[in-house]
Formats: structure tokens, sequence, C-alpha cells
């Protein structure tokens, strides 16, 4: 937003109060009713996942986009966990490797970040294009 850009987003509908983050463009503000539509709607449409600290809905988010990737259901992409000491004390991904319930390549499926500047580095090496691609006709 301060850069100008557009910025999407798909908010849900909840028994509770739910606003729309105010950075997205207001046009490109859409709703959902079930969870498992904006999921798929979001998944399709993702260049890039930056997840910042939060709740159920946010593991939620995290585990479907890393399960899609793991499975090659999903063309793969970067994901970006703001906040190392947030994630490290909430998951110990390392336990999950030793027990054998994930691969050690699954645990390296994405990026522990501090800062904007960090993840902006993970998404450069991995390519994300700051303008769309042009469509072939």
């Amino acid at each position: 937003m301060d850069a100008g850009a557009p910025s999407i987003g798909f908010n849900i509908v909840l028994p509770e109060e739910q606003h729309p983050n105010p950075y997205i463009t207001p046009e490109l503000s859409l709703s959902f009713r079930y969870f498992a539509i904006r999921k798929m709607h979001f998944a399709m449409r993702a260049r890039a996942l930056a997840i910042f600290p939060g709740g159920f809905g946010t593991l939620d988010e995290l585990f479907e986009i890393l399960t899609l990737k793991q499975t090659q259901k999903m063309a793969p992409i970067p994901v970006i966990l703001f906040s190392r000491a947030y994630w490290t004390n909430l998951i110990d991904f390392g336990a999950l490797v030793e027990r054998g319930t994930i691969r050690e390549d699954d645990a390296g499926s994405f990026e522990m970040v501090d800062s904007a500047e960090e993840a902006w580095a993970v998404l450069s090496c991995a390519g994300l294009l700051t303008e769309p691609p042009l469509r072939e006709p």
C-alpha cells in the first residue's frame, strides 16, 4: 500500500465481527462465506505466502499451503514465516522430522524471517516478479 501497489484481500464472514484488512485495495476486497472456498481461491492465485503470527486460522492456511506444496497439488511458491521467535517457539519442525512425520525437505519448504528486507531477499531469490507475467493471446 505504501508503495502504491494494489493489494487483494480474501475476507471471511464470521459470527464475530470481522473487518477487511485496512491495507487492501477497496475494489479488491472479496468476502467469502466458507473457509474451503476462500482457501481454494487463495491457493489458486497466490504467488507467495507471507504468514505473520496468528491463531487457528493462520495455522490452517499455513498447513494447507504446505500440504498442497508437499503433495505437488499446486505450483511451488515461496512461503515466508515472519518472526523466527514466534514460529520456533510454536512449532518444533525439527521434532516432526525426527519423528518421521515430515521429511527433512518438507521442513525446508518455507523460510523464517524477521524483517521485510529479509522477506524481499527470499522472494527475489525465488524469482518473484514485481509485475504480473504477460499472458499469451
